[in-house]
Parts: structure tokens; sequence; C-alpha cells
């Protein structure tokens, strides 16, 4: 009788190293960097402005290809991908939320949930997009233009399109960083419950620390290292 081994990570970087910028202008962001991530794990990424938590991110998205090392997402080795391949599995495989929306002006709600669905060829795109704008509790402003919402519902329109193609991996870098309060604290409960629902792994960027708390495991970046990477309070409370 075979025995299986212990399950891959979703995610794994192993030695990256990334600069950004030419010449004299280049900087040195992310220096041998490797982290594991489990499938369904939540993980926070903090630090002070500057320390390469945005890039880090980026790179796990596949948006930012590293100088040297690897990264492997779902047994994917993507720094190996071109564009076009690289860019079909981040559509199948990778929600991303930012803290500016990035929504369409000129598209409806609706029509900007559809485009990852209409770029992946699937006939379903606007009832799969209506089926989100209704998850995320925009089930009245489906025709409604960015312009005609709130920064809290633009970013429920963000989530919703981040979520339609039933990605394997949800990031999101800063997403309550434009909102109030309020309404910040709205989209992390939505957040954090659909990625629930739908066992998605999840990778935060995040400046609040309570936020970072609700993850299983927080990881603190310092001039593009990591110094610390430790499971929260809240994780080891639920665990006993």
């Amino acid at each position: 009788m075979s025995v299986s081994g212990p399950a891959a990570p979703m995610i794994e970087l192993n030695d990256i190293q990334l600069s950004l910028g030419r010449g004299a202008a280049r900087v040195h962001i992310l220096k041998g960097i490797s982290l594991k991530i489990g499938a369904g794990e939540a993980v926070g990424l903090v630090g002070p402005s500057g320390s390469g938590k945005s890039t880090l991110l980026m790179t796990i998205a596949g948006l930012e290809r590293p100088d040297s090392g690897t990264i492997s997402i779902d047994s994917r080795r993507i720094e190996r991908m071109d564009e076009d391949s690289l860019a079909r599995f981040r559509g199948a495989k990778i929600g991303i939320v930012f803290q500016s929306f990035h929504l369409i002006p000129t598209m409806t709600a609706l029509e900007n949930v559809s485009i990852p669905l209409e770029l992946a060829g699937r006939a379903d795109a606007f009832e799969i997009a209506a089926r989100e704008l209704r998850a995320v509790g925009l089930g009245e402003r489906m025709s409604h233009y960015p312009s005609q919402l709130s920064g809290g519902e633009q970013q429920r329109v963000a989530l919703a399109r981040a979520l339609a193609p039933n990605p394997a991996i949800l990031v999101a870098d800063e997403p309550t960083g434009n909102l109030d309060e309020d309404s910040g604290k709205s989209i992390v409960e939505l957040m954090f419950a659909l990625r629930r629902e739908r066992g998605a792994t999840l990778v935060l960027v995040t400046h609040d620390n309570s936020l970072a708390a609700r993850c299983d495991r927080t990881i603190r970046l310092r001039s593009g290292q990591i110094v610390a990477d430790e499971a929260t309070t809240l994780s080891i409370a639920a665990a006993q």
C-alpha cells in the first residue's frame, strides 16, 4: 500500500531576489525571500512602508518577475512561464484586490465583474458576475457606474471581480486603505466570510495590526527580508 506524502504548499517561494529601477536608480527590494503558504491558509504581510510587502504580494501574483529564485503556485513554476501563459494561469488561479479599486469607469458594476470571465471565454460571464454582485450585497447596483458608487461599494465590486473566476488564491493589497472605518470593517468581514466559504488561500498586505490578527499567520518584513513569521493570537486561540 502506498502512503502519500504531505501536500505541496499552495504558494512556495525560494530565495527570491528582486530589484526595481534602472542604473543608479535601481533598488534591491526583495532580498532572499523564502516562504511557504498552505492551501486555505490566511497570511498577513506587515511591516513599515518600503519594507517590500506590496512587491512581495505582486511577485506572488505574477505581476512582478524576480531577478532570481523560484515561485511555485499550486505546484506550477510561474517564473518560467511566458507572459501569455502567466496571464492565463493568473486569471484562473489568482484573484487580486487593490487599494485603489481599479474599476473601469465607463463600465457598469456588472460589466466590470464580468471582465475576467469574458477573457477566460466563459459564455455565462454575466450570469456569474450577477451572482457575485449579489454575494457582496450589490444585487440592486449592477447597472451603476463606478462614479455612482461609494468607495465601499466600489471595493465590493472589486472583490466580486476578484472572486468571480473562483480562484484558489486571493491576494489583497491594503484593501481598506481608501475607505472610511465603517466601510473598511464591512469589506474585511465580507472578504473573510467569502474566503472561508470558498476555501481560498488569502495573502493580505496591511498596516492594520487588528486586520493582520484575523489571519492564521503574520509575516513581518523589514528592508526586503522576513524578520518574523508567527501564528496569530486569534489562530492559536481557535486551535486550542
